[in-house]
């Protein structure tokens, strides 16, 4: 259901979220239906709450400016699902889950 440029605004909406709570939105892509984010934050942001901001601004904010989305999720009064994958850097190179976002299957 996204477009390029429901991805590209998005993008911007999620970094002025990441801004707000002092994290940095150091990789997003998405494909027709997901996002994928790499966020670098400190340990005192709780990432149910960060998520939770991110999916809820990030959805009203779509639903005022990209109305041609609500085809798509007008049923279920929602853009994103109740559940969300996170998983720690730990000791892998960050260059390994950033090249796994650069390579998502964006839409044109």
């Amino acid at each position: 259901m996204f477009a390029a440029q429901h991805l590209d605004r998005m993008g911007e909406i999620i970094r002025d979220v990441c801004t707000d709570f002092q994290t940095v939105l150091a990789e997003f892509n998405g494909e027709a239906d997901q996002v994928h984010l790499l966020v670098n934050f400190p340990p005192k942001v709780a990432v149910s709450r960060l998520v939770n901001s991110l999916k809820g601004v990030s959805s009203w904010r779509v639903r005022q400016e990209l109305p041609d989305l609500g085809r798509h999720y007008w049923r279920e009064k929602r853009l994103w699902s109740g559940s969300f994958f996170a998983r720690s850097g730990g000791a892998a190179p960050i260059s390994v889950p950033r090249q796994y976002i650069e390579q998502q299957d964006r839409p044109s």
